[in-house]
Parts: structure tokens; sequence; C-alpha cells
């Protein structure tokens, strides 16, 4: 099935549904083959046990399914794989040895190596469960059949994994360009961790993040990907049945389950472990109309949000606004910094289109979050655009992109914005009250006071294709807060 930039294929924890028990087929010495149907209003995911015997060195699983025609506007069938081992299928994933959604029809695990997606380690003998995950049931139901094929030898050895270093060379303190939400072919891209480390830097930019939907295998294969001045981090994209988030920055070889929903309110743990791991939880184009992709958890968990995911589209002007909407500018609140990332899957997809740029006292890991956690960047289109922002007081008080500037509340505030690499744009500021200014010059100035105006943010936009609706974004800034202070 052919699937768009947003059209990933996610999976979680729903109420039963009667569930057709797979059949074993007459098992030989190296081949299990498992049948079964999956009816409409099917659980979120399925656990197939697969019992392994002992001295198996090498685990091939492959499957196919039903898809039966439907009617037009009716989902037809679409199902997703992965496996646990013998450890089990709790929530956390102790046991968790790989998934790959819907991305391919077959996979292998060895000590030593796994298909992308999966992670290399001994297969033990006793009780493993592929893992079905039927995104969309056609009405006639989803029937399936999984083959599994052992090969009998010695354990081997699995090597120790090598990560990608938390430091590049970088500029002391800079403004870093970077792109936080990329796939691989560890999920559901078509490129190699290489690969896309080579688009990145091709692309201007100083950090990616390693953000593969529901597996962290990908983590030890961008330690083959180094470039001095580049900063890899390592994360995932939790892809629930009820939201996508980031895990951004993680500790390398971190793994965060999805098989939740919101209504299960479980989301808290599983944010908590993204922080205990290091990382940044956020949530990824919250208004996007594939199924499963809206953002249903909440933002109270959230340590910044992704409202611009890819080529511009309508959800991400809804995801703007709404994120706007949450802007109130109490004096110390604590607010949601915005971010924009590419999601870069395949071609046409453009790694860093677009991209956020952070403020960082430097290149590493813990500058750059620290950037991101602090609102401290703005969203570009590509790294041809660059945005210059400020607010100073009347006495030379100066704050910038994600700051506060501490003045009388009655005090003249001059604003100043300037972008370079977007001819013909239109520059905009907004407020807590709304659009306030336009101007269809490189740079404006202009004057408010804590007073008049709780923060200001600004836009760069494309012109108008469809008036009176805005144009399309080639950057937006964080805000720059005024404080009304007593």
């Amino acid at each position: 099935m052919a699937l768009t930039r947003r059209e990933v294929l996610a999976t979680g924890v729903s109420g039963a549904a009667a569930v057709t028990a797979p059949h074993l087929s007459a098992p030989s010495a190296d081949t299990r083959i498992l049948t079964g149907t999956l009816p409409p209003g099917a659980p979120d995911f399925v656990e197939i046990p697969l019992d392994v015997p002992r001295g198996v060195s090498e685990l091939r699983v492959a499957y196919t399914y039903g898809k039966p025609p439907v009617p037009p506007g009716t989902p037809g069938n679409a199902l997703d794989i992965g496996i646990f081992d013998e450890r089990g299928t709790a929530l956390g994933g102790r046991g968790f040895r790989g998934w790959s959604g819907g991305a391919r029809s077959e996979f292998f695990l060895r000590a030593d190596a796994a298909t992308p997606g999966y992670l290399p380690g001994p297969i033990g003998a006793g009780r493993w469960h592929v893992l079905l995950g039927p995104y969309t049931v056609a009405p006639q139901g989803l029937p399936y059949e999984i083959t599994a094929r052992f090969t009998f030898g010695g354990p081997g050895r699995t090597p120790r994994p090598v990560y990608p270093p938390g430091r590049a060379r970088g500029r002391g303190r800079a403004w870093y360009r970077g792109d936080c939400h990329v796939h691989s072919v560890h999920s559901d891209g078509r490129r190699t961790p290489v690969e896309i480390a080579s688009l990145a830097r091709a692309a201007g930019l100083d950090f990616i993040n390693s953000s593969d939907h529901n597996t962290h295998s990908a983590h030890a294969a961008w330690a083959d990907a180094p470039s001095p001045d580049l900063l890899i981090m390592t994360g995932e994209e939790v892809t629930t049945r009820t939201g996508h988030v980031l895990a951004v920055g993680t500790d390398p070889g971190t793994f965060v389950d999805w098989r939740h929903r919101a209504r299960e309110n479980r989301f808290g743990r599983f944010a908590r472990a993204i922080r205990g791991a290091g990382g940044l939880v956020v949530p990824a184009h919250p208004h996007a109309t594939c199924i499963g992709c809206a953002w249903k958890f909440g933002f109270a968990d959230a340590d910044a949000v992704e409202v611009w995911n890819g080529p511009w589209t309508p959800d991400d002007e809804v995801s703007l606004a709404s994120w706007d909407a949450t802007l109130r500018g109490a004096d110390d609140e604590r607010w949601l910094p915005a971010v924009a990332n590419s999601d870069h899957h395949r071609d046409p997809d453009r790694v860093g289109g677009p991209q956020t740029v952070v403020l960082a006292e430097d290149l590493t890991r813990e500058a750059i979050l620290a950037g991101l956690r602090a609102g401290r960047s703005y969203g570009a289109e590509s790294a041809q655009v660059s945005v210059a922002f400020e607010a100073v007081g009347p006495r030379g008080e100066h704050a910038g992109i994600g700051e506060r500037l501490r003045v009388a509340p009655d005090a003249d505030v001059t604003v100043r914005l300037t972008a370079t690499g977007a001819p013909g744009c239109e520059l905009r500021l907004v407020t807590d009250q709304g659009l306030a200014l336009t101007s269809s010059d490189a740079a404006l100035e202009w004057h408010t006071s804590p007073a008049r105006s709780a923060y200001v943010r600004a836009e760069v936009r494309h012109p108008a294709a469809h008036p009176p609706l805005p144009g399309a974004l080639a950057a937006f800034t964080n805000p720059v807060w005024l404080p009304a202070a007593g």
C-alpha cells in the first residue's frame, strides 16, 4: 500500500474483540506456520505465541495477509508486525526485539545481526510472541499467515553496540540548525542512517535526531555515520493509536513502548521515562489527519510541540494557531516551545525541510536540548532562511527569542525583526491579542509595551495562494516575553 509522508502505521492497546485463535500447522523441525483471522474491532495488537526450541541460532519470520476489495471510502486491511522474545510482552518492553510496522513482510534475528528495526541477540528457547497490529481491518476480516523458520547452530556472539558521540565540532555559543524527526530503513524510511547523515550535511544542518517508529534499533547504526561537525542524537517516534510523540535526545539504547491509548492514562509513565533518559517529550504533527495521528494525550507532560511538519499544509496552520492559543504570558508561567521538523521518509521529503534553529552554548546533546527546552529557537523552511528577532527596552535592556524582557509596564519596547533568504515574503508580528503588524520589507521595527503586549512572536510568510488565508510559512519564532514587572 503506497503511504504518504504522514500515513505511518501505528499500534497500541484497546478493548478486546473476538479474534480467531491462530492455527499451528503440523510443525517440522525448522518451520512453524501460524494462520488465523482478525475481525473488525480486533484489539490494537494481537500476541501470537511462537514456541522456540533450544539450539536456534537464527529465527526468520515472514507474513502475508488478505486484502479483499472494499467499497469506496472504507478502509481495507493493513497489518503491522513485530516480535517479543521469551522475556515476555509486558508493557515497557523488556522482551522487545523489534518492530517494522507495515514496512516489510519478513525479518530475521541472530546473535550478531538482525533486519533493520530489530535487535540482534541470542535466540533464547521458550515462548516468543509475534505481535500483530491490525491498523485497519476490512469488513470481511483480516486473514493472516505467519511462517517462522529456525536455523540451528551455536549461540553466536552479540557485539557490544557502539553509539554516536554526544558532542560534535561546534562554534561555541551560536545558532545551530537541526531536524529532530527523520526516519531510516529501521522503520518505514527508504534511506540508511549513513545516507541521511550525508543529506543532513548537504542541507546545512548541525544536528539530527534518530526517530524511527517504535524501535531503537537504529541507534547503533548511526555510529557508522560519523561526521565531526554533525551531532547525531538518538530517540524514537512513539507511534500510538491516539497520537505520535518524539522522544528527542534520549540516552542511546532507550526504548519507549507505544502500546497504549490516551484513555488509559499511561502516557505520564512514558513521558517520565523519556525525561529519565535525558530526552525531551515532543508531540508530533498534533493535528495530522491520518488514522491514529492526531494528538489526544494533552500537553501537560510535553516539553515542546512540533507545529510544522514537512511541507506546509492546513493541519500545520491549525497546529500553529492551536499552539499560539496556549500562550498567555503570565510572569514565570510555564509555556510550551514550538519546533519544526521534516518527518523525512523518502523522496520528495527533504531532510531539513523544515528545520529548527536553536541558540545553544555548544554543539552537544545537552546544550541543544537545553536550547530547545527553553524555546530559544525558530523554525525555517531551509538553511537559506535566517531570522534575527529581539526586543529592546528604553535603557538598552535586551531579550531574544524565548527570553523575557523585564521593564516597567508602560516602558517603550522596540521590537526588531530581520529575515534573510526569503525574498518576496511578508513579515508579521503576532502578540497575545493577535496579528499586530505586517510588512513587505526584509526588516521591520515596531514599538509596544508590556502593558499592551504580553509577548511578541514573528512569522515570515510566502504570498497568500488563497486569500484571505495567509501564505505558507518560510519561518516562525518562539515568543519574546514582555512580563509587566511591577
